[in-house]
Protein backbone atom coordinates (compact mmCIF):
# COMPACT_ATOMS: atom_id res chain seq x y z
CA UNK A 1 0.00 0.00 0.00
CA UNK A 2 1.42 3.72 -1.04
CA UNK A 3 0.55 5.69 2.08
CA UNK A 4 2.30 9.12 0.91
CA UNK A 5 0.63 11.41 -1.32
CA UNK A 6 2.81 12.31 -4.33
CA UNK A 7 2.70 16.09 -5.39
CA UNK A 8 0.05 17.24 -7.73
CA UNK A 9 2.41 18.09 -10.36
CA UNK A 10 4.44 15.19 -10.58
CA UNK A 11 4.28 13.22 -13.38
CA UNK A 12 7.54 11.63 -13.78
CA UNK A 13 6.90 8.26 -12.53
CA UNK A 14 6.28 5.75 -15.83
CA UNK A 15 3.10 5.00 -15.56
CA UNK A 16 1.99 8.65 -15.83
CA UNK A 17 3.00 7.51 -19.64
CA UNK A 18 0.25 4.67 -19.25
CA UNK A 19 -2.73 5.63 -22.44
CA UNK A 20 -5.94 3.52 -21.36
CA UNK A 21 -9.41 4.18 -21.05
CA UNK A 22 -10.37 5.31 -17.47
CA UNK A 23 -12.67 2.76 -16.87
CA UNK A 24 -9.73 -0.16 -17.49
CA UNK A 25 -8.37 1.99 -13.70
CA UNK A 26 -12.07 1.32 -12.61
CA UNK A 27 -11.84 -2.26 -13.02
CA UNK A 28 -8.36 -2.65 -12.00
CA UNK A 29 -9.01 -0.77 -8.52
CA UNK A 30 -12.53 -1.15 -7.43
CA UNK A 31 -15.05 -4.53 -6.21
CA UNK A 32 -17.85 -2.76 -7.86
CA UNK A 33 -19.75 -6.73 -8.39
CA UNK A 34 -23.05 -6.03 -6.66
CA UNK A 35 -21.99 -2.81 -5.14
CA UNK A 36 -23.87 0.71 -4.27
CA UNK A 37 -22.37 3.32 -5.91
CA UNK A 38 -22.53 7.45 -5.39
CA UNK A 39 -21.24 9.25 -8.69
CA UNK A 40 -20.69 12.91 -7.93
CA UNK A 41 -21.03 15.04 -10.37
CA UNK A 42 -22.04 12.82 -13.39
CA UNK A 43 -22.27 15.39 -15.82
CA UNK A 44 -23.42 13.99 -19.56
CA UNK A 45 -23.62 10.44 -17.63
CA UNK A 46 -20.63 8.50 -19.89
CA UNK A 47 -18.88 7.00 -17.16
CA UNK A 48 -22.64 6.42 -15.07
CA UNK A 49 -23.50 4.50 -18.37
CA UNK A 50 -20.79 2.35 -18.85
CA UNK A 51 -20.43 1.40 -15.12
CA UNK A 52 -24.18 0.37 -14.96
CA UNK A 53 -24.24 -1.97 -17.87
CA UNK A 54 -20.12 -3.55 -17.67
CA UNK A 55 -19.72 -3.46 -13.36
CA UNK A 56 -22.39 -5.88 -12.26
CA UNK A 57 -23.60 -2.58 -10.14
CA UNK A 58 -26.37 -3.30 -7.53
CA UNK A 59 -27.10 0.78 -7.87
CA UNK A 60 -26.06 4.05 -9.27
CA UNK A 61 -26.69 7.41 -7.53
CA UNK A 62 -25.51 9.57 -9.56
CA UNK A 63 -25.62 13.63 -8.59
CA UNK A 64 -24.85 16.43 -10.99
CA UNK A 65 -25.09 19.84 -9.21
CA UNK A 66 -25.95 21.88 -12.95
CA UNK A 67 -29.16 21.59 -13.59
CA UNK A 68 -29.24 22.47 -16.96
CA UNK A 69 -27.51 19.14 -17.31
CA UNK A 70 -29.50 16.79 -14.52
CA UNK A 71 -32.77 18.30 -16.36
CA UNK A 72 -31.41 16.30 -19.38
CA UNK A 73 -30.45 13.34 -17.31
CA UNK A 74 -33.53 12.56 -16.40
CA UNK A 75 -34.73 11.81 -19.80
CA UNK A 76 -32.31 8.61 -20.09
CA UNK A 77 -35.04 6.13 -19.20
CA UNK A 78 -32.50 3.15 -20.61
CA UNK A 79 -30.39 2.75 -17.35
CA UNK A 80 -32.94 0.89 -14.56
CA UNK A 81 -29.93 0.56 -11.93
CA UNK A 82 -29.36 4.68 -12.25
CA UNK A 83 -30.97 7.14 -10.08
CA UNK A 84 -30.52 10.53 -11.29
CA UNK A 85 -30.71 13.59 -8.43
CA UNK A 86 -29.86 16.98 -8.07
CA UNK A 87 -27.04 18.17 -5.98
CA UNK A 88 -23.32 18.55 -4.89
CA UNK A 89 -20.59 16.76 -3.27
CA UNK A 90 -20.94 19.22 -0.37
CA UNK A 91 -24.31 18.51 0.87
CA UNK A 92 -25.07 14.73 -0.85
CA UNK A 93 -28.95 14.19 -0.03
CA UNK A 94 -28.04 10.36 0.64
CA UNK A 95 -28.30 8.65 4.72
CA UNK A 96 -25.14 8.35 6.40
CA UNK A 97 -22.67 4.85 5.46
CA UNK A 98 -25.02 4.35 2.44
CA UNK A 99 -22.65 3.59 -0.48
CA UNK A 100 -19.68 0.87 -0.60
CA UNK A 101 -17.97 3.38 -3.29
CA UNK A 102 -17.95 7.19 -3.91
CA UNK A 103 -16.35 7.88 -6.91
CA UNK A 104 -15.50 11.38 -8.76
CA UNK A 105 -14.21 12.22 -12.18
CA UNK A 106 -12.24 15.22 -12.67
CA UNK A 107 -14.96 16.93 -10.64
CA UNK A 108 -13.56 18.11 -7.09
CA UNK A 109 -11.65 20.69 -8.15
CA UNK A 110 -15.18 22.83 -9.40
CA UNK A 111 -16.21 22.01 -6.16
CA UNK A 112 -15.89 25.53 -4.60
CA UNK A 113 -12.59 25.98 -2.69
CA UNK A 114 -14.65 26.51 0.55
CA UNK A 115 -16.54 23.88 0.65
CA UNK A 116 -14.24 21.05 -0.88
CA UNK A 117 -13.17 20.08 3.19
CA UNK A 118 -16.82 19.37 4.07
CA UNK A 119 -17.29 17.78 0.69
CA UNK A 120 -14.83 15.11 1.61
CA UNK A 121 -16.46 14.88 4.45
CA UNK A 122 -19.47 14.14 3.49
CA UNK A 123 -18.33 11.63 1.34
CA UNK A 124 -16.93 10.20 4.46
CA UNK A 125 -20.42 10.33 6.09
CA UNK A 126 -22.22 8.67 3.53
CA UNK A 127 -19.39 5.89 2.78
CA UNK A 128 -20.01 2.26 4.59
CA UNK A 129 -16.74 1.76 6.61
CA UNK A 130 -14.66 0.06 4.53
CA UNK A 131 -15.88 2.12 1.97
CA UNK A 132 -13.84 3.49 -0.85
CA UNK A 133 -13.26 6.80 -2.26
CA UNK A 134 -12.45 6.68 -5.96
CA UNK A 135 -10.78 10.29 -7.17
CA UNK A 136 -9.67 11.33 -9.88
CA UNK A 137 -8.09 14.76 -11.10
CA UNK A 138 -6.41 16.21 -14.16
CA UNK A 139 -3.12 16.66 -13.64
CA UNK A 140 -1.72 20.81 -15.34
CA UNK A 141 0.10 19.51 -18.17
CA UNK A 142 -0.10 18.46 -21.61
CA UNK A 143 -1.41 20.07 -24.47
CA UNK A 144 -5.06 20.37 -24.00
CA UNK A 145 -4.54 22.04 -20.94
CA UNK A 146 -1.90 24.70 -23.02
CA UNK A 147 -5.51 25.85 -24.78
CA UNK A 148 -7.55 25.39 -21.60
CA UNK A 149 -5.88 27.53 -19.31
CA UNK A 150 -5.62 30.56 -22.09
CA UNK A 151 -9.45 31.10 -21.20
CA UNK A 152 -9.53 28.93 -17.97
CA UNK A 153 -7.02 28.38 -15.77
CA UNK A 154 -7.62 25.82 -13.53
CA UNK A 155 -3.94 25.65 -11.81
CA UNK A 156 -5.21 27.02 -8.25
CA UNK A 157 -8.46 25.35 -8.39
CA UNK A 158 -6.80 21.69 -9.26
CA UNK A 159 -3.96 22.53 -6.26
CA UNK A 160 -6.89 23.45 -4.06
CA UNK A 161 -8.33 20.23 -4.15
CA UNK A 162 -5.22 18.47 -3.97
CA UNK A 163 -4.72 20.58 -0.20
CA UNK A 164 -8.07 18.98 0.65
CA UNK A 165 -7.43 15.70 0.07
CA UNK A 166 -4.21 15.38 1.88
CA UNK A 167 -5.70 17.26 4.68
CA UNK A 168 -8.09 14.51 4.71
CA UNK A 169 -5.41 12.17 4.93
CA UNK A 170 -3.65 13.94 6.93
CA UNK A 171 -6.12 14.68 9.42
CA UNK A 172 -7.48 10.54 9.52
CA UNK A 173 -10.90 11.03 7.62
CA UNK A 174 -9.91 8.60 4.98
CA UNK A 175 -6.52 6.31 4.70
CA UNK A 176 -4.82 5.74 1.07
CA UNK A 177 -4.98 2.90 -0.12
CA UNK A 178 -3.17 3.93 -4.14
CA UNK A 179 -2.30 6.66 -6.34
CA UNK A 180 -2.37 5.93 -10.04
CA UNK A 181 -1.18 7.89 -12.47
CA UNK A 182 -2.12 7.24 -16.27
CA UNK A 183 -3.51 9.34 -19.53
CA UNK A 184 -6.63 9.07 -21.12
CA UNK A 185 -7.03 9.65 -25.29
CA UNK A 186 -9.36 12.07 -25.77
CA UNK A 187 -9.88 13.64 -29.31
CA UNK A 188 -12.17 16.85 -30.59
CA UNK A 189 -13.36 16.41 -34.73
CA UNK A 190 -12.92 20.12 -35.04
CA UNK A 191 -12.81 23.47 -33.34
CA UNK A 192 -16.30 23.24 -33.23
CA UNK A 193 -16.41 20.26 -31.76
CA UNK A 194 -14.35 22.01 -28.88
CA UNK A 195 -16.49 24.94 -28.83
CA UNK A 196 -19.52 23.26 -28.08
CA UNK A 197 -18.05 20.54 -25.56
CA UNK A 198 -16.07 22.98 -23.75
CA UNK A 199 -15.73 26.33 -24.31
CA UNK A 200 -19.87 26.01 -23.89
CA UNK A 201 -20.71 23.89 -21.28
CA UNK A 202 -23.66 24.65 -19.26
CA UNK A 203 -21.70 24.19 -15.92
CA UNK A 204 -19.36 27.30 -16.30
CA UNK A 205 -20.13 30.47 -17.83
CA UNK A 206 -16.95 31.58 -20.15
CA UNK A 207 -17.02 35.00 -21.90
CA UNK A 208 -14.97 35.86 -24.88
CA UNK A 209 -13.69 38.76 -26.76
CA UNK A 210 -13.28 38.53 -29.95
CA UNK A 211 -9.36 38.64 -29.81
CA UNK A 212 -9.98 36.01 -26.58
CA UNK A 213 -11.83 33.55 -28.78
CA UNK A 214 -9.64 34.41 -31.78
CA UNK A 215 -6.45 33.54 -29.53
CA UNK A 216 -7.64 29.96 -28.24
CA UNK A 217 -9.06 29.14 -31.94
CA UNK A 218 -5.34 29.94 -32.84
CA UNK A 219 -3.58 27.70 -30.22
CA UNK A 220 -6.60 24.73 -30.99
CA UNK A 221 -5.83 25.00 -34.82
CA UNK A 222 -2.10 24.62 -34.25
CA UNK A 223 -2.67 21.32 -32.60
CA UNK A 224 -5.29 19.96 -35.34
CA UNK A 225 -4.16 16.97 -37.91
CA UNK A 226 -6.61 16.00 -40.85
CA UNK A 227 -7.91 13.55 -38.12
CA UNK A 228 -8.63 16.26 -35.79
CA UNK A 229 -7.21 17.15 -32.53
CA UNK A 230 -6.20 13.80 -30.77
CA UNK A 231 -4.18 13.93 -27.32
CA UNK A 232 -3.90 11.86 -23.96
CA UNK A 233 -5.28 13.61 -21.10
CA UNK A 234 -2.85 12.64 -17.67
CA UNK A 235 -4.42 12.05 -14.77
CA UNK A 236 -4.12 11.22 -11.24
CA UNK A 237 -6.16 9.01 -9.07
CA UNK A 238 -6.48 8.80 -5.35
CA UNK A 239 -8.40 5.84 -3.81
CA UNK A 240 -8.98 6.28 -0.49
CA UNK A 241 -10.60 3.92 2.21
CA UNK A 242 -12.69 5.00 5.24
CA UNK A 243 -11.65 3.45 8.28
CA UNK A 244 -13.57 1.05 9.86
Amino acid sequence: MNTRLIPLMRINDPDAQRLCDEYEILDQLLPMRDAHILELGCGAAEKTRTIAERGGVTAITALEVDEIQHAKNLQITDLPKVQFCLGGAQAIPAADASFDIVLMFKSLHHVPGDLLDQALTEIHRVLKPGGLAYLSEPIYTGEFNEVLRLFHDEKAVREAAFSAIRRAVDNGTFTLESQTFFSTPEHFDDFADFEKKVMQVSHTQHHFSPELHATVRDAFMQRMTPQGFNFGLPLRVDLFRKPI
